[in-house]
């Protein structure tokens, strides 16, 4: 057997953390068992369902390294499939229609809360008569489609994540909706019913999904059944977890991975974040890995049954490692878009070799890429503000003038070096007789603003490239 797995999304909404993560576990799954994974687009619902949203969706599974085998598919083109098994099911005797109003299952609901009782479907419309059918025609009702379900019926289903699952018929909320009211016929197929359809058509093994799904299983293996097709595995993963416990949600912040794009996390970093959202490598201390690497050692097993919570601290701590190790002209080809995004002269005088020489610089203490626009700043904008203690060192006795001593050391050097900076720094302390952490705290925040930041001569030896060194020294001279 062929495993074959899907994940789809609905494009109501830019591509979500938690899809994100079902779809690493789905693609995890393929490529441990040498499968395929495949892309289905569940845009039945036509009112909320957007374009934009479709290409967020397919832009982010890409962005992520999630390719897939076959799709994508999109439900909104296969209509006539899901019509052609509804009929069947109305031919068979195991779904009819229901002419019950919107205005009389609200005076069921209310009556049910009245009594205490969960609110579900009585099923009053089962066995409607052909004539009771006419009457209500006449009266002018639409009809939605409904699926018989069994109250007494036993679903069982062993779960790969959470070993056996019992449900009965009676806690399914009566017959089951399966196609929308439509004047005309047949109207809209709905989620439950859709989603078996292309799952059989698709030839689904293992769906792998998040346990709020839990109770629509118990639904789709009776119309499994109905419709005559094998039973696909089940796995119902652990939900995403804010810290407090509760599931994440948009109120936590951030929960699409476009978003998660812009905050400065690199692809490699989500992913392998992701991927620990509720498995464990089997080397419980290995914590980076690529996807490629945790397929081979994917399974089940190791999948928990707890909700798994949301750590921005490891997520950025894993992102911090990947932008350490990472070569330093592929994070220039990343941290270029977050300058040019914040407005800064990239191309002017700034060629490859500078920019990979500031990366250079500044990729070791970064955390996020986002953390380039602030740290480049002194770096491509041509004056700098004081900091409050920078402004305090600028007033030290001896600040201006050992200052005024590197300007005049430097009208003697046709080209700074490294070794040329270090010779400057030490004829100015002995010329003037300063020690030499005078000279390095003015000469930083000159060219900084501020009495920390990163390597000195480094930092000294960009700006001089683009002549902006002597002109900051002039301006905290007469500041």
């Amino acid at each position: 057997m062929t495993v074959r797995v899907r994940i789809a999304p609905s494009p109501t909404g830019n591509l979500h953390i938690g899809t994100a993560r079902t779809a690493v576990f789905n693609w995890l799954f393929a490529h441990h068992h040498g499968g395929k994974f495949i892309l289905r687009i569940e845009d039945t619902d036509l009112e909320r369902s957007r374009p934009e949203y479709t290409d967020n969706i397919l832009a982010g599974f890409r962005w992520l390294g999630l390719n897939w085998d076959e799709g994508p598919f999109f439900q909104s083109q296969r209509l006539d499939l899901y019509k052609t098994a509804v009929e069947k099911l109305l031919d068979q005797g195991l779904a009819y229609r229901c002419y019950t109003t919107s205005e009389e299952l609200e005076a069921l609901r209310e009556a049910q809360k009245a009594r205490g009782e969960a609110p579900r479907y009585d099923n009053r419309h089962r066995h409607l008569t052909p004539e009771q059918e006419a009457a209500f025609k006449a009266e002018g009702r639409n009809f939605v489609i409904r699926f018989k379900i069994d109250d007494d019926r036993e679903i069982v289903w062993n779960d790969l994540v959470r070993d056996k699952m019992v449900w009965r018929g009676s806690d399914l909320g009566g017959d089951m909706v399966i196609a929308r009211a439509s004047e005309d016929g047949i109207g809209q197929p709905l989620y439950n019913f859709v989603v078996v359809i292309d799952d059989i058509d698709m030839q689904i093994t293992h769906i792998i999904r998040g346990e709020d799904h839990i109770a629509n299983t118990a639904k789709q293996i009776l119309l499994y059944e109905a419709l005559g097709a094998k039973i696909p595995e089940f796995a119902h993963s652990p939900l995403i977890l804010n810290m407090e416990g509760r599931k994440l949600s948009k109120r936590d912040g951030v929960t699409s991975i476009s978003d998660f794009q812009k905050m400065g996390f690199t692809a490699e970093a989500l992913v392998n974040y992701m991927t620990l959202l509720g498995w464990s490598p089997p080397e419980s201390t290995q914590e980076i890995f690529t996807l490629e690497e945790a397929a081979k050692v994917f399974t089940f097993e190791r999948v928990n049954k707890a909700g798994a919570k949301f750590d921005w601290a490891k997520l950025d701590w894993l992102n911090s490692q990947y932008i350490h190790s990472m070569p330093v002209d592929k994070l220039t080809d990343l941290l270029i878009p977050y300058w040019q995004e914040a407005g800064y002269p990239v191309e002017e005088g700034r060629e490859r070799p500078w920019l990979e020489q500031l990366v250079a610089l500044i990729g070791p203490s970064m955390t996020r890429l986002v953390d380039a626009v602030e740290m480049g700043k002194l770096f491509f904008n041509e004056i700098v503000e004081l900091t409050e203690e920078g402004s305090k060192q600028l007033q030290q006795e001896g600040a201006s003038a050992v200052l005024s001593g590197i300007i005049a050391a430097l009208e003697n050097q046709p080209q700074l070096t490294d070794t040329v900076a270090q010779d400057i720094i030490k004829h100015v302390v002995k010329e003037q007789n300063v020690k030499k952490g005078l000279v390095m705290r003015s000469l930083r925040v000159a060219l900084t603003g501020d009495v920390h930041g990163p390597d000195l001569i480094q930092s000294w030896l960009l700006l001089n490239h683009l002549g902006l060194d002597k002109s900051r020294l002039n301006q905290a001279i007469h500041s």
